[in-house]
């Protein structure tokens, strides 16, 4: 999809945790909190304060009210979307739901876009947000239990990312988006959600350079979020088979948030509020001062829960992409 009229993102704010803060891009992040609960009394709450922080952050950015919003699009990963509507729930804005797992930052800003493209809004913020806690307590054991995380685990970002997209605007510019499909390889690991995702990466990025005719030396960073170490090295290779090398431009928001090397975060970061705090802050930051003049955003989802898992089911992966430019 090309948008005629390409929407402008106008601000992005982002809210991190600790040990986010401790990693190599904190000079990128709006709020970094050594609290892990936000001033809150549980972890859920604390993730919608970050949703409710970030928003009011990006709001303040673009001189901007909540009254001034047609819509808000919201994701996260808890059951119900709970910490986006509790979170926003005295915005007064018209809200959208949204899952999308971990590709849930992309598809609010592809849905926001859309709204702005067609003539339904003239304003739009997408706002996603993941918390460690909060996730790994519903998705694999309360933290009190110590387990042991394999190899292939990826950390959860804590991190909440809002953007405020606008129909006029000096830019960057989302001028194109390629939904993906569910692709399935039969992976059925929790603990490898890279090699699960991973595929549908491909997809939806061969889908993207189809279709507009372009490669990888068409943009000056493809950034998948969030794959990780073990499947940013499958989707690498599954374009070397092609004949096609990315990796002098492929970039992880997974192992760009944290340093693997002075971190315990196994494979990489996660979470949909990595790929959002990461663009969020780095990467439009680095879209405005002239760093990059494009970047194709491929936001990746592993669509299991707790429940498939007990059923052995395996894990459908989703992958959403965005082109955002410093021009039209």
């Amino acid at each position: 999809m090309r948008f005629k009229k390409p929407p402008s993102v106008i601000s992005g704010a982002c809210v991190v945790g600790k040990k986010e803060g401790e990693g190599p891009l904190a000079e990128t992040f709006d709020i970094i909190e050594n609290d892990s609960f936000f001033g809150e009394r549980t972890w859920e709450r604390a993730e919608s304060a970050m949703q409710r922080r970030a928003l009011n952050a990006a709001l303040e950015k673009a001189g901007l009210r909540g009254g001034d919003i047609d819509f808000v699009f919201a994701g996260d990963l808890l059951n119900q979307c709970i910490a986006s509507s509790f979170g926003l729930r005295g915005s007064e804005i018209p809200f959208f739901g949204v899952y999308g797992a971990c590709a849930t930052s992309a598809e609010c800003l592809a849905l926001a876009a859309m709204s702005i493209d067609g003539g339904y809004a003239g304003r739009a913020a997408a706002v996603t947000s993941s918390h460690f806690c909060t996730a790994e307590r519903q998705f694999r054991f309360p933290l009190e239990y110590g387990g042991l995380r394999t190899p292939t685990a990826q950390w959860t970002a804590t991190g909440a990312g809002a953007m405020i997209l606008s129909s006029d605007g000096g830019g960057p510019y989302i001028t194109h988006m390629t939904c993906g499909k569910i692709v399935d390889m039969g992976v059925a690991d929790a603990n490898n959600m890279g090699a699960a995702m991973a595929p549908a990466a491909y997809d939806t990025l061969c889908a993207y350079f189809d279709d507009t005719g372009s490669g990888p030396n068409n943009c000056d960073l493809i950034v998948t979020g969030d794959l990780g170490f073990v499947g940013s090295a499958i989707l690498e290779d599954l374009f070397r088979r092609d004949g096609m090398d990315i990796k002098i431009r492929h970039r992880d928001c997974g192992l760009l948030i944290f340093s693997r090397e002075d971190q315990d975060v196994g494979a990489g970061g996660s979470g949909c509020g990595c790929g959002a705090s990461v663009l969020a802050g780095y990467l439009l930051d680095g879209l405005r001062k002239g760093k990059w003049s494009s970047i194709l955003y491929a936001a990746t989802g592993a669509l299991l829960s707790t429940v498939s898992t007990q059923q052995r089911e395996s894990i459908p992966g989703i992958c959403h992409a965005l082109r955002i430019s410093s021009y039209i």
